[in-house]
């Protein structure tokens, strides 16, 4: 008989610490605090709360009166594990797990505990690795599983511990070092793979959005692939790239991406550019957003945030999708249609119900009809640099020898054809 799994007690708290000036509306930020939570299997959210403060206390973020208040909550509530919606230090942690007997975590930790649930393939294991090492390195008060040693985060302060902790610096130091060899080892095949890719002929186009947007349906709903598409903050975290036929258009590679996040953790940030990189080598970037969403606006800009930091400027064509129509009120939905109708650029869709699919699909391939077009030139023998040029650039579709030189079928940008032309 299987053994059903044994879910952790959780409880939320997200601090709105008034001095901060970069601090998030409280309600929705709580809401998706609990939301990331949930996408933990093994844990049972059972409360959650905001918790107002004129400042965060260096020692133990919160102030005493607050933490007895809480530590009634927590023990009547029989919980084990407490989930801080922000950056709490080494010191603040220790602190607080000796006063509430119980493991915290905060929003670092509690997306890298889901992103090393979710990585799928090897880079994106490797990235999870890393990043939690380094995480780890800066708080050394924890059970550690993977050094093959168990210790609890109490009371952890100077006399022989702290050899002890010099000895796991330098395990954690070691095993980045490995860490580092191997991801470059992958990211040179997936590089190669790139390669590969560019050489087909195909465009490609790459979803983007928020987490929980609704990019994984709208993809499944495009290419009838199976990716996971749950009702959870980041369901899939590595690119799944599939081949589809635009009707009355080319075929392109559509790329399904990570979703992002405010906030996200500076640890992660660099790790998971390389799930992203996919991104930048995109002929088109189509932005889903959760239009339902009471931060939709908020989320968006994010968005745009992170895709200024990879390097993805206004020059590439980009597309704004306003998914899940489908749970608007109907004055709202009327609205949402008319502006979409209005502006060149956005399309209102539901990737559940399939509304609004069609045009979009006619206007990716309308840009991309843009992007790249097909041309039959006629060189001579003496040409011999720009018929080496085409096939630097790898826009040579077919050639055929003639008597006079050479004819060559090419798919290529408008770009590549004035950069032709000056040659």
């Amino acid at each position: 008989m299987e053994h059903e799994r044994v879910r952790t007690r959780a409880w939320v708290l997200h601090p709105e610490i008034k001095s901060d000036e970069q601090r998030r509306v409280p309600g929705p930020a709580l809401a998706e605090a609990v939301a990331l939570a949930a996408a933990l299997p093994d844990l049972d959210v059972i409360g959650s709360e905001v918790v107002r403060l004129p400042r965060a206390q260096a020692g133990f973020l919160f102030g005493s009166g607050k933490i007895e208040e809480l530590a009634e909550r927590l023990h009547e509530n029989e919980v084990e594990l407490v989930l801080i919606d922000g950056s709490v230090t080494p010191v603040q942690q220790r602190n607080l797990e000796k006063a509430w007997k119980v493991k915290i975590l905060d929003r670092t930790g509690l997306i890298l505990e889901i992103f090393s649930d979710r990585a799928r393939t090897r880079e994106g294991v490797l990235q999870v690795e890393m990043a939690a090492l380094s995480y780890q390195r800066t708080r050394l008060v924890r059970a550690w599983t993977h050094l093959e040693r168990q210790r609890g985060g109490l009371g952890f302060v100077g006399g022989p511990g702290e050899t002890q902790i010099e000895a796991d610096r330098r395990a954690i130091d070691e095993q980045l070092v490995r860490l580092r060899r191997q991801l470059q080892k992958v990211v040179k095949t997936r590089t190669l793979h790139r390669a590969a890719r560019a050489k087909v002929p195909y465009p490609i186009v790459a979803l983007v959005g928020y987490t929980n947007a609704g990019k994984s349906t709208l993809f499944n709903r495009l290419t009838g692939a199976d990716v996971m598409a749950k009702d959870m903050l980041f369901a899939t975290l590595d690119p799944t790239m599939r081949r589809v036929e635009l009707p009355d258009g080319p075929e392109v590679i559509l790329s399904d991406t990570v979703g992002f996040i405010s906030n996200l953790p500076t640890e992660l940030v660099a790790s998971f550019r390389a799930t992203l990189e996919e991104v930048l080598g995109a002929d088109i970037v189509v932005h889903v957003r959760d239009i339902s969403h009471d931060e939709s606006e908020a989320q968006a800009k994010d968005v745009e945030t992170i895709l200024t930091s990879l390097g993805i400027d206004d020059t590439r064509p980009r597309i704004e999708v306003w998914n899940k129509i489908d749970l608007l009120s109907p004055d709202e939905r009327e609205a949402a249609m008319a502006r979409a109708e209005r502006d060149q650029g956005i399309f209102a869709i539901s990737a559940v119900t399939g509304e609004g699919i069609a045009p979009l699909l006619a206007e990716i391939a309308v840009t991309l009809q843009g992007v790249r077009s097909e041309v039959t030139l006629e060189l001579g023998f003496a040409e011999g640099n720009k018929r080496a040029w085409l096939f630097r650039q790898e826009v040579v579709q077919s050639e055929k020898q003639t008597e006079d030189g050479f004819v060559i079928d090419v798919l290529w940008t408008e770009k590549q054809a004035s950069q032709y032309s000056a040659l």
